[in-house]
């Protein structure tokens, strides 16, 4: 008899443990189900703000004379630009820089015997600054008129920017959650279950390149600035529960 009562015993302790077991797998598995996905979202734009710098110098052996005919290069060059319809508001002008340059005389036998004074050179930076990029491109085309006019100008590739980024990021932000979405939801679906709740969402790297270029994706994201027709790109990845 107490041997029959020790087999329940052991047997039913058997049963339970099983049981137990088969629930916490149960549990595990239930707790690690989910979907995880990448959404990814696109928009081609247009810049509509440019950014046009260069400098300009002037060298002599007198300071004062070569200041005069750097700032004589300032008004020049704001008059002219202000007869191409750019504001004063557009147009900055840098400090002047002066560097003092000397000649290199060399002996016969190559060794440097002497450095000789040859003057002050004097340079100042400009930068224009507008949306009115088909005038500004101009003018950075046309910069040989002011060389024409004497002054010595050294141009600078003009740059394109987009002051609407926020706003067309947020907009990426949302279409690329929903691509997230619509893809979980078709793994679901075709899996014979139900999607649930999302459990996470992480952005990806914000991309900036120029339209139909052969450039590169970067690791922390790149914002083309040379390219007037942009694409802007965006992903996130999503983790959703299935029910």
């Amino acid at each position: 008899m107490n041997k029959n009562i020790l087999a329940i015993v052991i047997g039913a302790t058997v049963i339970i443990s099983s049981l137990i077991l088969v629930n916490g797998y149960k549990y595990r598995f239930t707790s690690a189900e989910g979907i995880s996905v990448v959404g990814m979202a696109q928009v081609d734009f247009t810049s509509d703000l440019i950014v046009w710098e260069g400098n300009y110098s002037r060298k002599s052996l007198d300071l004062k004379s070569a200041y005069m005919s750097i700032k004589r290069d300032e008004i020049s060059l704001r008059e002219y630009l202000k007869s191409k319809n750019i504001p004063d508001s557009a147009i900055s002008f840098g400090a002047v820089t002066l560097t003092k340059e000397f000649d290199t005389n060399y002996g016969s036998n190559g060794q440097v015997v002497s450095n000789t004074f040859s003057g002050y050179l004097l340079t100042q930076n400009f930068k224009v600054e507008s949306k009115d990029i088909v005038t500004v491109e101009e003018i950075s085309r046309e910069s040989t008129d002011l060389i024409e006019r004497g002054i010595e100008l050294n141009s600078f590739a003009p740059r394109y920017y987009y002051t609407k980024l926020s706003d067309l990021k947020m907009d990426l932000l949302s279409k690329a959650s929903a691509d997230a979405k619509q893809r979980a939801e078709v793994i679901s679906k075709s899996a014979g279950s139900d999607l649930g709740k999302m459990k996470k969402g992480v952005m990806g790297v914000f991309q900036i390149t120029g339209r139909n270029s052969t450039e590169e994706y970067s690791y922390g994201g790149s914002y083309n600035t040379t390219d007037k027709n942009k694409t802007a790109s965006i992903t996130m990845r999503m983790e959703y529960g299935l029910d």
